[in-house]
């Protein structure tokens, strides 16, 4: 299995989430109340983990590790929170920002249940947000590959779209992109060998060293995941090339089920 997790967290229907989740709710106020808003995650996680037992909830566990593979590669994550069944993150940042939605979508999508709650215990009152989805797992391995604006510039750069395309048959689309670039990095040699400082300069002028995934002479690649703006990206992509003494970038854009292939080139007198 190249997704594997100690416990089943079984898929529940809006109904039932929505019935746990009042109780859930209820205690993550009363320790807020009582521990105040100033206290760690792991504070909240283990007061709140006691609570829910006490109020008999079956099952409740915290850190449950969740293990990704594909071939060698290994990436594990933590899952905060499942009482019975019903997923959480919990949090205690100013506000909930966007990458903590897409860990736990990672961890849904990963699970294959359709949805999974957000808490911050910082604001003055507990903020909770919901995400839900409707994808199934069959769905997130159906994709489609463009490669009309690909070229095999080096075997490489085969080996490179061949192990994507690996990848998202094997996990499927939507996790997060930075999960995709992680195993990509560690098949071509891991960060010591790919990650490489790379001189930009504009004409005479210097302008630094900025870090980029180099996997063969001269080609670096990069993972996107936009749903829009693809074009304005692209010019944006060249005038990075232009800075630097590559002589291509292979952009793999995860467009959710669309994954587009780029080969971003110098313009004849670059």
């Amino acid at each position: 299995m190249p997704i594997h997790c100690p416990v089943t967290v079984k898929p529940l229907t809006a109904e039932e989430f929505e019935t746990l989740d009042y109780r859930v709710m209820g205690h993550a106020y009363a320790s807020q109340n009582e521990l105040g808003r100033f206290c760690d995650e792991c504070a909240y996680e283990a007061d709140l983990k006691a609570r829910l037992l006490a109020d008999d909830y079956r099952s409740v566990q915290t850190q449950i590790p969740l293990t990704i593979t594909h071939g060698d590669f290994l990436k594990r994550y933590f899952l905060d929170l499942v009482a019975d069944n019903a997923l959480y993150e919990l949090k205690a940042d100013t506000n909930l920002v966007n990458e903590r939605e897409t860990q736990l979508y990672n961890y849904m999508f990963a699970l294959g249940i359709q949805r999974a709650k957000l808490l911050n215990f910082r604001p003055p009152k507990v903020q909770g947000k919901l995400l839900a989805t409707s994808l199934t797992q069959e769905e997130r391995r159906r994709f489609v590959a463009v490669t009309e604006g690909w070229n095999e510039l080096t075997p490489a750069c085969t080996t490179l779209r061949q192990k994507m395309c690996d990848l998202l048959q094997d996990w499927g689309t939507f996790l997060d992109f930075c999960l995709y670039q992680e195993a990509l990095v560690h098949f071509f040699g891991g960060a010591s060998n790919v990650e490489r400082p790379v001189t930009l300069h504009r004409h005479a002028v210097d302008l630094g060293r900025q870090r980029m995934f180099v996997h063969a002479p001269g080609v670096a690649f990069r993972i996107t995941a936009y749903t829009e703006g693809q074009r304005h990206s692209e010019s944006h992509l060249h005038r990075l090339l232009a800075l630097t003494d590559l002589k291509a970038i292979q952009w793999i854009n995860l467009n959710h089920a669309r994954v587009e292939f780029t080969t971003i080139q110098k313009q004849s007198g670059e």
